[in-house]
C-alpha cells in the first residue's frame, strides 16, 4: 500500500501502559488500513508542546488519539476535552477508562470512544481501526 503512514498519538504517564498500546496496535492495524507511527507522550506538556507544534488539523499530523483515562498528574480526559475545545478539526480520540462505569466521563471528555483497563488488544485494535476509518463510536468496552 502506497497510501501515507497514519500518525497515533499515546499519551500516558505509565510505559507499560503505552506499550501495551503499541502491542496491540502493531504496525498495521486492519489489512484495509496503512502502516502507522506511534508517537508516546508520557507528560500532558509534552504532548500540548507536539501538537502545538505541528499542523494536526489539514495538515493531518495526527489521525488518532488514544488518551489514559487513568494517567497521574493530569488524566487523559481533561485532555481529550482540551484538544477537543482547542484544535481545529480535531482528530478522533479514544479515552482509556478505569472502569466501564467511566464510560459517562470520556462521553464529557467529547471522545468518540472509550476503552476499559486492563487493555484488550483486540478490543483496542479494532476501536481504532473503526476510528481511523471514520466510523464514531460512543464505546467499545467488554462488559
Amino acid at each position: 500500500m502506497s497510501e501515507t503512514k497514519k500518525q497515533i498519538i499515546v499519551y500516558s504517564d505509565d510505559s507499560s501502559v503505552r506499550a501495551a498500546i503499541a502491542s496491540a496496535l502493531g504496525r498495521r492495524i486492519a489489512a484495509d488500513l496503512p502502516e502507522h507511527e506511534i508517537h508516546e507522550f508520557a507528560t500532558g506538556s509534552a504532548l500540548r508542546a507536539y501538537v502545538d507544534g505541528k499542523s494536526i488539523g489539514g495538515g493531518a499530523r495526527a489521525h488518532l488519539f488514544i488518551l489514559d483515562g487513568e494517567a497521574a498528574q493530569e488524566g487523559g480526559m481533561g485532555i481529550a476535552r482540551q484538544l477537543k475545545d482547542e484544535v481545529f478539526n480535531c482528530p478522533p480520540v479514544l479515552v482509556i477508562t478505569g472502569r466501564k462505569e467511566d464510560a459517562w466521563l470520556a462521553a464529557w471528555s467529547l471522545a468518540e470512544a472509550s476503552v476499559v483497563h486492563p487493555i484488550d488488544p483486540f478490543t483496542l485494535a479494532k476501536t481504532a481501526a473503526q476510528l481511523l476509518r471514520g466510523t464514531t463510536l460512543v464505546s467499545a468496552q467488554i462488559i
